[in-house]
């Protein structure tokens, strides 16, 4: 399996910005999809996972504000997200496990800029 992330940029605070996670390989296998970030000089922090039939589960920062979603026809993962603040620059990266249920598979990671 592997993942191409896509969709980061420059957005004003208060503004919105929807990411898109590309899967490809062995599409079939993939149960959960994550999204994960990295602000600059932080650790990397779990934002959002979504199950193969499309329950959700956020973090705290993330609810009321981000929508994760998903499309199995398209191997697609998109998290909506609106009313950024500088807090949420980071690299965003999407996330899953390989057919072995063990190995992790990362996107590429894509970045957001949020300017105040």
């Amino acid at each position: 399996v592997q993942l191409q992330a896509s969709g980061g940029g420059l957005v004003q605070a208060g503004g919105s910005r929807r990411l898109s996670c590309t899967a490809s390989g062995n599409t079939i296998a993939i149960e959960n999809m994550r999204w994960y970030r990295r602000p600059l000089g932080k650790e990397r922090e779990w934002v959002a996972t979504i199950t193969r039939r499309g329950d959700t589960n956020y973090a705290d920062f993330a609810k009321g504000r981000f929508t994760v979603s998903r499309d199995n026809t398209k191997n697609t993962m998109d998290l909506q997200m609106s009313g950024l603040q500088p807090e949420d620059t980071a690299i965003y990266y999407c996330h899953t496990k390989g057919p072995d249920r063990a190995t992790d598979v990362w996107g590429q990671g894509t970045q957001v800029t949020v300017s105040s």
